[in-house]
């Protein structure tokens, strides 16, 4: 979708607000479901949990038919203000053709998620201009501290998001130089990839691109940033924004993906900020894709609109 078609900003989240917990990828354990429900609970708002939130059939949190009417269902739903995607895992791209983009459409709310959940926000963007989150699945309130409070200031506030690139993080190297402006897109980098070529590719023109990834030894990271360059996508960003990329077993390859990321990326001549707490990784910040964000390389911040209004 042009980056100049109008976009949709749902409304903030506030006190006695409903909210939808939906499994529309992996399966999740029924403990994490109930921790948040008692953390968003404590937010004063109110979730549901929707009937087949806690299905399991193999990889896939029950059927393709249940799960998206799940998701369908509060997509639809007046009273539902949010819906928070229970986990990631994989299963979303099977689904996307039989999203209600005209309900979101009519009634945007604020959608949240990470991961799989890459493919939904790509489609909910390209479909209907929709504004999303990119942050914690709800599974992942049950651990409190920076999960929780970095959701709750995506979905109950209108400030923007400003994430600072951390010595800590082993793209923290990943780095040129300059200020990029435009609309934060992307997420997980191999979910991204698999959208290319289908009706739910968002247009990455003049974007910044958000790029994270779990488990992926290095080789994979060239193939699928190979990938995007060769489908003429690189070329055509205003800048990249990289979270945490992982290796795995014990990461004891010598060739490190932060260093792929380098010679991928770094000679784009466009800003490229690495180290950002946004992924698998022990932080996992909140922004919004959608949003007009700011990526200032010089000084290692990467400032998101918000995705509420």
């Amino acid at each position: 979708m042009p980056l100049s078609r109008p976009t949709l900003n749902p409304n903030v989240l506030r006190v006695g607000d409903a909210v939808a917990l939906v499994s529309p990828a992996g399966p999740v354990a029924e403990a994490r479901v109930q921790a948040a429900v008692r953390e968003l609970s404590a937010w004063g708002l109110r979730p549901r949990i929707y009937p087949h939130a806690l299905d399991a059939d193999h990889f896939l949190a029950g059927s393709d038919a249940n799960r998206v009417a799940d998701l369908n269902d509060a997509l639809a739903d007046p009273q539902i203000r949010g819906v928070l995607c229970n986990r990631g895992g994989y299963g979303v791209q099977r689904i996307l053709e039989h999203v209600d983009y005209d309900a979101v459409s009519r009634d945007p709310k604020l959608v949240v998620g990470f991961s799989d959940i890459t493919a939904l926000h790509a489609a909910l963007w390209n479909r209907a201009g929709l504004v999303t989150v990119h942050g914690p699945v709800a599974a992942q309130l049950e651990r409190g501290g920076i999960f929780a409070s970095t959701l709750k200031h995506a979905l109950m506030s209108t400030e923007p998001m400003v994430v600072n690139a951390d010595q800590a993080e082993p793209t923290f190297s990943v780095r040129t130089s300059g200020v990029a402006e435009g609309v934060l897109l992307g997420g997980n980098l191999s979910m991204l990839s698999t959208c290319v070529g289908t009706p739910f590719m968002p247009d990455l023109e003049g974007a910044i691109l958000l790029i994270e990834d779990v488990g992926e030894l290095a080789y994979r990271v060239d193939r699928l940033l190979t990938h995007l360059g060769n489908c003429g996508i690189l070329k055509r960003l205003a800048g990249i924004a990289v979270g945490q990329f992982s290796e795995p077993g014990h990461g004891n390859n010598a060739i490190k993906p932060p260093a792929v990321l380098m010679e991928r990326l770094g000679n784009l001549g466009i800003p490229l900020l690495g180290g950002l707490p946004i992924g698998h990784g022990d932080r996992n910040l909140a922004v919004a894709l959608g949003s007009r964000a700011t990526l200032d390389a010089d000084t290692g911040t990467l400032t998101v609109a918000p995705a509420a209004r």
